[in-house]
């Protein structure tokens, strides 16, 4: 194996093994001098690669952990595994990691040779989402493209369609992909609007890069995670409840916490809740957690929303269970 790069390569394809490989060995592998092997070592050292070397007869080299992360060579499998589990992670974001891993997938996917990309989008769309991850499920190659795209300062086209089902065609300059509760959202720069804008991913379909790169603009805000979810308060109106709680005031404070509001005492066991502004969705999920009887004064759209609601969990019960 006469080419240094190709040599550097296999070599580093088998210290990735989990193993520890004397020099002798690698020397055979390889089809080289063991002094040419020390010197491709060295050669990965001084690329970042921590390998180990262990003298003596039963002595050899390894691949062990560094205080950097070097670039990993993959064979096919791992390849088709790690794309596989990166596009799930993209259906399902986990707290914390969803953004690496979008960067991750992008990067891989950029590389992947076509016969691998097909592979992995079979065994993606094998793959049944749970019920509860459909509520937000998102096509991975959508993110992938605006993720991209946002990292290249490249423009994007892309149909929308809104709350009402109005589609129209967009083009934004992709910033950042935000995960907001189980639902991604792009923040972009709108060129025809002039203005930025937050699109919910599983509404945008066809997304394709322009070619037309442009500097990047400064963001609307330093926390653009915060930013996100208060023009997404914005743009849902809110309310004020009045409830009766079946609880004494005491109780409904602590299990309320800081979003108690203001609660007064009716007798030993109840009390009148007054609650913080918020979305009609977010106050019936707070009355359902608190676990007891409560009658609810006002708004009205909270007691409609909640007769529609117990009306589904009421049908989605079999009779006699």
């Amino acid at each position: 194996m006469k080419d240094t790069s190709a040599r550097l390569l296999r070599l580093l394809s088998l210290l990735q093994t989990p193993r520890e490989w004397p020099g002798s060995e690698l020397a055979e592998r390889l089809q080289v001098a063991p002094r040419t092997v020390r010197r491709d070592v060295d050669r990965l050292r001084e690329l970042g690669y921590p390998v180990q070397a262990t003298m003596g007869a039963q002595g050899g080299y390894r691949l062990v952990a560094g205080k950097a992360m070097p670039p990993l060579l993959l064979d096919d499998e791992e390849a088709v595994a790690i794309a596989v589990g990166l596009r799930t992670a993209a259906r399902q974001p986990v707290a914390g990691i969803a953004e690496a891993s979008l960067r991750a997938l992008a990067k891989l996917q950029q590389v992947l040779p076509p016969r691998l990309g097909r592979r992995v989008s079979a065994l993606t769309a094998a793959a049944l989402p749970t019920p509860a991850a459909s509520a937000s499920l998102v096509d991975p190659t959508q993110l992938t493209v605006l993720a991209a795209a946002g990292s290249t300062n490249e423009r994007v086209r892309f149909d929308y369609r809104n709350h009402d089902g109005v589609v129209s065609r967009r083009h934004v300059e992709p910033h950042r992909l935000v995960v907001v509760g189980r639902r991604w959202y792009l923040l972009a720069y709108d060129n025809e609007r002039n203005d930025w804008r937050t699109f919910r991913i599983d509404r945008i379909d066809k997304a394709q890069t322009t070619g037309t790169r442009v500097p990047p603009r400064d963001p609307p805000a330093d926390d653009l995670a915060a930013f996100v979810t208060s023009q997404l308060y914005d743009l849902a109106p809110v309310f004020r409840a009045v409830v009766t709680l079946a609880l004494p005031a005491g109780q409904a404070a602590a299990q309320l916490g800081d979003y108690a509001g203001e609660l007064r005492p009716i007798d030993d066991a109840s009390c009148r809740w007054h609650s913080p502004q918020d979305t009609i969705d977010w106050l019936a999920v707070r009355l359902a957690l608190l676990g007891c009887d409560f009658t609810v004064h006002e708004p009205v759209a909270l007691v409609d929303h909640l007769r529609q609601l117990g009306g589904r969990i009421t049908r989605a019960v079999p009779p006699g269970t």
